[in-house]
């Protein structure tokens, strides 16, 4: 369990299909493909014999260090020896944006840049999360992994005449051996899957092109970033990350691309991230449409409206939580018991279960999204209206029925909250385009709706409202009650709960979800959760101290910029990595304070 590498330790690097991460010792420790919910194909980050592919130094000792190439998301690990200094390049190519490719290239160039640097070189898939056997053939130019249903075919990258790698054997269907570099040279390897035919050499010349290729591409969509504030670094960076968690054939965004990973080391709460929320899609679209990128946000708004529009009905409600990337509600969720999970973490989980849940906040955050683009021009058609009116239609007949969450049935605040968005966002769309509706039915729910929160959310022995009617137990979901319109940010009342949620969730600037107190020993802070409290704390006219929060959880990010969705009281990242709902909070937490030191309105 101690040989694991910490997951804050890992860059990400990906093809807006799938994605990989590629430890700071030169290990791709997780890659699915064909896309990011398919099978694992290298998971060493959750059992030791997960399946890697690893590059690095044959002796030691070295010192290795780890970065971004600026504006794109090529990753290099470099590496310093007493005999030379070399680095490996990794990235992928990116994939179609139209349509779904059965093909993932994964590239890893090395490079020696001082002296002369031996490597080792090991490939050992695993399919189907280890649970397939496959074959290995190994010829002069490479290799084949082929386990019947998915195959990895390995390219070397070299001149010809080259010869091939050195001390190379199989073992346990993996490949293993070595190549020696001197300045100046430059070798590697490129895995390919869906590829037919025969491993070939591939030039040098010819993976330069695609890294030029792909440098252009990451450099020239970042350049329509609009932002322009104090944090430029981090929030581009946030953006690549972004971009990276979004499936292109269809515009949605993974919650993250990785799964089984630990909120709290030994824990439970080891979840499948690699679908996605209806829940972040109102900070995606926000985000994205923040910073200029209206073409993404129209791709998400595009998903959005097919969930919508081919309703599942179910007890449940007719929209689930959470959706295969493809807009699947199809997660039966399985727990992989072959696998020690990450330090020990078990049981390791894939796919999930939660859709089956009663979520009223979802059509909250569903509404709120299609009315934050109806604002910037991304408009409902007569059919995707007929559907948000059916919606509508529903949740006036269940609007008050306890919710199912971990701790049972409740008539959650947030639940309420976000359903009162949902026929006020309604209400909007209708009166601002002339649509049908039962509008004066849609206004009775929603006042009904907020006179109840008024009434049952605010304990008056607490001064504060509060996360289930009749209880003085308190959330993080509260922090986006006056962000959604709910009541003012100077709201007495509001900035009650702000203390309260102070007095109660924060530790040293960090936002827990629950109170510390009560949850399992070594549940971390939830980083989302710090980031809207920076949002929170600005909108109530408190700018400088929202400042400090803000640049204390910079602080927190990994050596490249990366953020998981919890922080641990060491300080060490865990939970999902990296967690698309931190990185799109903290575009939003430096858009909203950039407007408040300003002086100027928060942003929409």
């Amino acid at each position: 369990m101690d040989h694991f590498p910490l997951i804050a330790d890992h860059g990400l690097i990906g093809d807006l299909q799938s994605a990989a991460l590629v430890s700071t010792d030169g290990t791709v420790d997780w890659f699915c493909c064909p896309r990011f919910d398919s099978p694992s194909v290298f998971a060493a980050l959750l059992d030791h014999d997960g399946g890697h592919c690893r590059i690095r130094p044959v002796r030691r000792p070295y010192t290795t260090r780890q970065l971004y190439f600026p504006d794109t998301a090529i990753l290099i690990t470099r590496f310093m020896t007493a005999s030379g200094t070399a680095e490996v390049v990794d990235f992928m190519p990116p994939a179609s944006r139209w349509r779904a490719t059965p093909g993932r290239r994964l590239i890893r160039m090395v490079r020696c840049v001082r002296g002369r640097v031996a490597f080792s070189v090991d490939v050992v898939p695993r399919f189907d999360y280890g649970r397939r056997q496959h074959t290995t053939c190994v010829t002069e130019d490479g290799a084949l992994f082929d386990s019947g249903k998915c195959a990895l075919t390995l390219h070397a990258v070299r001149e010809p005449g080259d010869p091939r790698l050195a001390h190379i054997h199989v073992l346990e269907g993996g490949v293993y051996g070595s190549v020696t570099l001197d300045a100046g040279q430059v070798r590697g390897v490129v895995l390919e899957s869906g590829a037919e035919g025969q491993p070939r050499t591939i030039r040098v010349a010819e993976v330069e092109r695609e890294f030029h290729d792909t440098v252009r591409f990451w450099r020239s969509w970042l350049a329509r970033s609009s932002y322009r504030g104090r944090w430029r670094e981090a929030v581009g960076r946030s953006a690549i990350t972004l971009k990276l968690l979004t499936y292109a054939p269809t515009g949605a965004m993974v919650a993250a691309p990785t799964a089984g990973l630990p909120e709290r080391i030994g824990g439970e709460r080891n979840r499948d991230y690699r679908h996605t929320w209806i829940r972040d899609a109102s900070f995606a679209v926000s985000s994205l449409l923040g910073l200029g990128f209206t073409e993404e946000a129209a791709d998400f708004v595009r998903w959005l409206g097919e969930r919508y529009q081919r309703q599942n009905g179910s007890a449940a409600g007719p929209l689930k939580a959470v959706y295969r990337v493809d807009g699947s509600p199809d997660l039966p969720e399985e727990s992989l018991g072959h696998w020690t999970g990450y330090r020990g973490s078990s049981p390791v989980r894939i796919g999930d279960g939660a859709g089956e849940r009663l979520r009223l906040d979802v059509y909250g955050e569903l509404f709120d999204t299609v009315h934050q683009a109806d604002l910037r021009g991304i408009g409902v058609g007569h059919q995707g209206w007929a559907a948000l009116s059916d919606l509508l239609g529903w949740l006036a007949g269940n609007w008050n029925r306890p919710e199912e969450d971990g701790g049972g049935r409740a008539d959650r605040t947030y639940g309420r909250l976000m359903s009162w968005v949902a026929f006020d966002r309604g209400i909007r769309l209708a009166t601002a385009h002339g649509r049908p509706c039962p509008l004066e039915t849609w206004r009775t729910h929603r006042d009904r709706i907020y006179e109840q929160i008024w009434e049952h959310g605010w304990s008056t022995v607490r001064q504060s409202f509060v996360q289930r009617y009749g209880s003085d137990v308190l959330d993080v979901s509260l922090l986006r009650m006056a962000e959604v319109g709910f009541l003012t940010p100077q709201d007495p009342r509001w900035l009650a709960t702000l203390e309260s949620i102070e007095a109660d969730l924060v530790t040293d600037s960090l936002v827990h979800r629950h109170d510390p107190g009560a949850s399992p020993a070594g549940e971390g802070a939830f980083s989302p959760g710090t980031f809207g409290y920076v949002r929170a704390l600005a909108r109530a006219g408190y700018p400088d101290k929202a400042r400090f929060v803000f640049e204390k959880m910079l602080t927190f990010a990994n050596h490249v910029g990366l953020y998981a969705g919890e922080i641990g009281l060491t300080g060490e990242q865990l939970g999902s990595f990296p967690r698309a709902g931190t990185h799109l909070a903290l575009i939003d937490a430096a858009r909203t304070l950039d407007h408040a030191l300003d002086g100027a309105p928060a942003p929409p």
